[in-house]
């Protein structure tokens, strides 16, 4: 993977769920940084690996997912489309070895062949995506999953801002179709929004490549 869009002055792709994220980039930053890693994953921590390992952040905003797991000893590729993001990414998070890339789901057409990951992070990416879009793009997160690898999976529920591309989501329907592709559950569970906005709620699920048993 690479970023053919580093250090350009050139606009974005035409990426659909990313509308409106490239004009509000600077509040973004302040809101996506108001929170922690551990905030945000605090249920699922302790299925996150302890060794050090390939991680891929995909929709990383701001880096700042990517470079707690990178602080954390791991390897981390850091996706983000939006190109205002990623330079605030690497303003904010400089020296922490995230490699940031230009790409995006479903297709993530960046992966080289065989290259493997032993967890994968999709926070607050899922509800951009329409049924078509998460299809393929789950399809792909599973063949880029090394085996035991974990898929860190946020889905945001409630109403949608004004110039976003965002649809409803459901935890029970993302772990039927990752069962499909042989992704077993190994955690789901609800949390209200951090930020305290009226009506929005999230799903955390955590669905493992092959082996062991579910549990919810």
């Amino acid at each position: 993977m690479g970023d053919p869009g580093a250090g350009t002055g050139g606009g974005d792709r035409r990426v659909p769920g990313t509308a409106g994220y490239a004009e509000a980039a600077d509040l973004l930053a302040v809101q996506y940084e108001a929170v922690t890693f551990e905030q945000v994953h605090h249920e699922v921590l302790h299925l996150v690996p302890a060794g050090p390992g390939r991680v891929l952040d995909v929709g990383a905003g701001t880096g700042r997912d990517a470079a707690a797991l990178a602080a954390r000893g791991h390897r981390v590729v850091a996706v983000e489309p939006t190109t205002a993001l990623r330079r605030h990414g690497r303003r904010l998070h400089p020296g922490t070895g995230i490699d940031w890339v230009d790409d995006s789901l479903p297709e993530l057409s960046g992966a080289r062949d065989g290259q493997r990951f032993d967890a994968v992070f999709a926070t607050a990416v899922w509800m951009h995506l329409d049924p078509a879009e998460r299809s393929r793009a789950l399809a792909r997160i599973a063949e880029l999953l090394a085996p035991g690898g974990r898929f860190f999976v946020q889905l945001r529920h409630g109403p949608v801002p004004a110039g976003r591309r965002m649809f409803e989501v459901s935890a029970a329907d993302t772990v039927a179709a990752a069962r499909a592709l042989g992704l077993r559950l190994l955690h789901r569970s609800e949390r209200p929004d951090l930020h305290g906005r009226d009506g929005v709620r999230w799903s955390s699920l955590v669905l493992q490549a092959g082996g062991g048993a579910e549990r919810v």
